[in-house]
């Protein structure tokens, strides 16, 4: 078995495994196990021989602890799932060796350039092996090169026990990409006090806070009529689904927004004329920005349906996670001791945000606090993503780096 950091990334990369939102079961695609059971073979080989999937898709293992002391259980998780927004069949990852700088066109589709205009971080990458698609699908940095590195540190820290570390769990999970990645984590079985995700971006980066999220499902019934005979009788619900779309805010979108901003986006519309529907998500750093937003969308509603005194609408609020920073700055050691890693590994800590969520907010809010921490990929969920071989590296250091702190500081 190969065991470097960038093999078993490219081994995993060409499996597909895009997560299903319009299916019901757990997970929401097989093909996903298809990653875990490699994933199994993998830590089994490496000597965790606990390693297992059940039967919801997950695979759990455990490194056990080499020290005399209690040290806190931590856990590294990442997800197996890739993001349904691009293909993720037949990925064809392709190395540019000593990356030189400049734009990168990508073999399979030449229109597909990764531009260093929308990639500032390729400046930092100057000699370094940059890991693309060939343009045709996404690649699956999110969250592949996560697994690759929690497996790739699992075997550094079993091939030297003199790196005293407590207990550490892995958890990978499924179905992240589409909001589900932890709904049937056993935590009692996974038995960890603090956990990380490895699901961020830029290297050094250390993220203690995400968007708080909500989806909101509108349902549309008009008034269907004979279009010969429809004069003044017909209200037609895809009509109805259109001004409401458009009288969106231009300036609360993902488009027109950033840093802290959060936005209103709509994800999804079917219809005929008779029946609508229209799908959003909603995204703010606080409750009471996801409220303001949702009223908003409410009072666009009502303002177009004003219009159309034959038809009705239902609006339906799910609650999808929130922001873990309620949660982690309860427990402060989680980021200091990441802090510290990231430093350890030869790396400047950058603490922020993340314009977006992780199976760490979930994971927070039902009882283990869970902070993340850079995996290196780039312009996810598109055909541009791209992580370099030493961002992986330097994560897989970080993890070695954080498993001694936690060991250290106990």
């Amino acid at each position: 078995m190969t065991d470097t950091v960038t093999d078993r990334f490219l081994r995993y990369v060409v499996i597909d495994t895009q997560s299903d939102p319009t299916s019901s079961t757990q997970p929401s695609t097989e093909k996903q196990r298809n990653l875990g059971r490699i994933l199994v073979e993998d830590l089994l080989a490496i000597g965790l021989t606990d390693a297992h999937l059940d039967e919801h898709g997950y695979v759990y293992a455990t490194i056990p602890s080499n020290v005399d002391k209690p040290v806190p259980t931590i856990c590294f998780c990442s997800h197996m799932d890739t993001a349904p927004d691009f293909t993720g069949t037949n990925v064809k990852p392709q190395i540019l060796r000593g990356y030189a700088g400049g734009d990168i066109q990508l073999p399979g589709d030449p229109q597909q350039i990764i531009r260093v205009g929308d990639n500032p971080e390729l400046g930092n990458q100057i000699g370094n092996d940059i890991i693309t698609s060939d343009g045709t699908t996404l690649l699956g940095a999110d969250d592949k090169a996560g697994l690759a590195e929690i497996i790739t540190a699992a075997q550094f820290l079993l091939d030297n026990p003199d790196i005293k570390h407590g207990t550490i769990k892995l958890l990978f999970t499924t179905d992240e990409e589409i909001g589900r990645g932890v709904d049937k984590v056993d935590l009692a079985k996974l038995g960890a006090a603090f956990a990380y995700t490895m699901d961020g971006e830029t290297a050094g980066h250390v993220e203690d806070e995400t968007f708080s999220a909500n989806g909101v499902e509108i349902s549309i019934q008009g008034v269907a009529i004979h279009p010969g005979f429809a004069k003044d009788k017909m209200e037609n619900a895809i009509k109805i689904a259109g001004a409401i779309i458009d009288r969106l805010p231009r300036d609360t979108a993902p488009e027109t927004t950033a840093g802290r901003d959060g936005f209103i986006h709509p994800t999804g519309v079917t219809g005929s004329m008779e029946k609508a529907s229209l799908g959003f998500i909603i995204r703010d750093f606080n409750d009471e920005g996801l409220a303001i937003k949702e009223v908003t969308l409410e009072a666009i509603v009502k303002d177009v349906m004003a219009g159309y005194p034959g038809s009705s609408y239902t609006f339906k609020v799910k609650q999808q996670y929130r922001n873990m920073k309620t949660i982690l700055d309860q427990h402060p050691q989680i980021v200091d001791h990441a802090i510290e890693a990231v430093r350890r590994a030869g790396m400047t800590p950058v603490r922020g945000s993340i314009r977006g969520g992780t199976d760490g907010s979930r994971l927070s809010f039902m009882g283990l606090p869970c902070a993340n921490i850079f995996a290196g990929g780039h312009a996810f969920h598109s055909p541009l993503e791209w992580v370099s071989r030493q961002d992986m590296e330097r994560a897989v250091k970080t993890i070695v780096e954080l498993a001694k702190i936690w060991a250290e500081r106990a």
